[in-house]
């Protein structure tokens, strides 16, 4: 009988029941089998494409916006802090999980030991929630800039951007640090073969044969104190923005002023309305194929990364200026 899951990025349930793995006889394995995409191991070369292209994509792309922010002195400024703080951690949530996946496409490289596994589970995990976190240290900075724009360079000065920074790191790297002690804890005595590319909690605890509701629970917890009250952050963030703005005497006044917010709630946009849809597709679509659900678990991790940079690069005049200056010079 299969499992109903919890569901979402942080958390990562996915719907497997055990007889769609190999059932082997064994203890406490020392290296798990990922599985790379089920279903379609056959089209792995033709996969592995898509992915090596957004990867090399957001490699590039968040390294741009890093270099403008720090050759440009006027971009000195706590929005494009939060902006290369974003641009840090994209980077290195797409290198925990991109090269290991690649060499499961590439070289059909799926043993992955038992430590390394519990350190790449951490590591995605711990860098999904600094990016949540950074979404609403980047709502804060839109408030007090539409809000109080008269206080903003006494409001947000360098020491409390680097604060802010520092608990948003805290939080995420506390919060997921019992993930790898609880998963240790579990014999597996059923498979060890992962039907993902990458270790997440959820997918290993599955596999354990002992009782492991603390884990699931645990993982709803950081569930709703990473994505639930961030969500709330962001939403009381622009409620009060919405109302600054509307309040602005004319419309020119009224879109030019939303027109500053308008990058931050496209990334807020892409990193929360897949992982929602992902939810649901894996809690309600109970007949839907599973390599449909891992490339969907997939690809919420994989795009975000990719596109935040573009879409700052796209929408903010003062990066885009740089960069085409700077090309313009080089040229």
């Amino acid at each position: 009988m299969q499992e109903t899951p919890f569901c979402l990025r942080v958390g990562h349930f996915l719907p497997y029941s055990m007889s769609d793995s190999n059932i082997t006889d064994f203890t406490n394995p020392s290296t798990f089998i990922l599985q790379g995409i089920p279903g379609l191991e056959k089209a792995h070369i033709w996969i592995s494409i898509p992915f090596c292209t957004m990867y090399a994509i957001a490699i590039l792309a968040n390294f741009i916006i890093l270099f403008i922010v720090k050759r440009e002195s006027s971009l000195h400024e706590p929005m494009y802090y939060f902006l290369c703080m974003l641009a840090i951690t994209d980077l290195l949530l797409s290198t925990s999980i991109l090269p290991k996946m690649l060499s499961i496409f590439w070289f059909n490289s799926r043993e992955i030991n038992f430590s390394a596994c519990l350190t790449q589970m951490y590591f995605i995990h711990c860098f999904s929630g600094m990016e949540s976190g950074i979404f609403v240290a980047m709502g804060f900075d839109r408030y007090v800039a539409i809000c109080h724009p008269l206080r903003y360079s006494t409001i947000l000065t360098i020491p409390v951007v680097a604060k802010m920074g520092l608990a948003v790191v805290l939080r995420s790297a506390m919060l997921v640090l019992p993930y790898p002690f609880l998963v240790k804890q579990w014999p597996y005595c059923r498979t060890n073969i992962i039907p993902e590319p990458f270790c997440v909690h959820i997918s290993v605890v599955k596999l354990a044969c002992a009782d492991t509701r603390i884990s699931s629970y645990y993982g709803l917890f950081v569930l709703l104190c990473v994505m639930g009250l961030d969500g709330i952050f962001i939403a009381v963030s622009y409620n009060h923005i919405l109302r600054a703005i509307f309040s602005l005497p004319t419309k020119d006044a009224r879109l030019k002023t939303f027109g500053t917010c308008v990058s931050h709630l496209c990334v807020i946009l892409i990193f929360y309305i897949p992982g929602l849809f992902s939810s649901l597709t894996y809690c309600f679509g109970q007949n839907v194929p599973l390599h449909f659900h891992v490339l969907i678990g997939n690809m919420n991790l994989l795009v975000p990364p990719m596109l935040n940079p573009i879409i700052y690069g796209v929408r903010t005049k003062q990066i885009r200026d740089r960069l085409l200056r700077f090309i313009t010079h080089k040229g």
